[in-house]
């Protein structure tokens, strides 16, 4: 992986500092396979998603990609970030079966970052049953050109209906870190709804349907270490965001 595609695959930067409304509760955990108590972390991205919404309205479509992002900015100032919405890719990689994290800004936003985003980047294993279940997910969600998944050397970029993003495995240039570990150590956030039951989300309820959602992204320490490895001017100042959100102990 080279260094100009490092930025790309990684960079699922947010804006300037706007608020979320989505506090800074932590709850995330950082051990091994943790699950997150209730419905908090996929609260704070709903809502981020909604200010993104708001936020963008409007906004006309530039022909800027991610490849394109600033690397202070981030992909909140790209096209990514005009109608974004994860929401049913992340129900799709779910009905799939996928192990695949998530990684960058979402995973962010997820452990309580208030900074906004346009892109949603997963880390998987490379494997060619991950790359079945991730070609499932991504036919699902409206993905009309697969990406290629068949060398994990490097990473795939795909788009979806709501997201666009990077497929990466751990035989990219993480900056010289060693993430191969990292999904052994995700966390997951519940949000399986009482059958029947309707969701609360952007979109009406899909994004917490009727069989609800889990959600794979990787854990706090975890993603502080992987934006200081990868050390744009984005990274570190999110990484310190990160870091002021660790729990403190009692």
């Amino acid at each position: 992986m080279t260094e100009n595609t490092t930025s790309h695959s990684t960079d699922t930067a947010t804006g300037t500092g706007t608020g979320t409304g989505t506090g800074t509760g932590t709850g995330t955990g950082t051990g091994t396979g943790t699950e997150d108590p209730g419905r908090a972390p996929l609260d704070r991205l709903r809502a981020a998603v909604r200010r993104t919404a708001e936020l963008t309205a409007g906004r006309p479509r530039t022909g800027r990609g991610a490849e394109q992002a600033d690397p202070t900015e981030g992909t909140f100032a790209t096209d990514g970030a005009v109608g974004f919405d994860p929401f049913p890719f992340l129900h799709a990689l779910d009905a799939a079966g996928s192990r695949a994290v998530l990684v960058g800004q979402v995973a962010g936003i997820l452990h309580g970052s208030a900074e906004l985003t346009g892109d949603l980047d997963l880390l998987w294993d490379g494997s060619p049953g991950e790359a079945e279940a991730l070609r499932q997910a991504l036919t699902a969600a409206g993905c009309t050109e697969l990406p290629d998944l068949s060398d994990p050397r490097t990473a795939a970029a795909y788009r979806v209906t709501g997201a666009t993003g990077d497929l990466c495995t751990p035989a990219l240039d993480w900056g010289g870190l060693d993430v191969s570990g990292f999904p052994d150590r995700a966390v997951t956030a519940l949000d399986r709804a009482p059958h029947g039951s309707r969701g609360s989300g952007p979109d009406g309820g899909r994004d917490g349907g009727q069989d609800g959602l889990a959600v794979r992204y990787v854990a706090l320490d975890d993603l502080i270490r992987m934006r200081r490895a990868i050390g744009r001017p984005k990274d570190h100042r999110r990484a310190d965001e990160l870091e002021r959100l660790r729990p403190t102990a009692h």
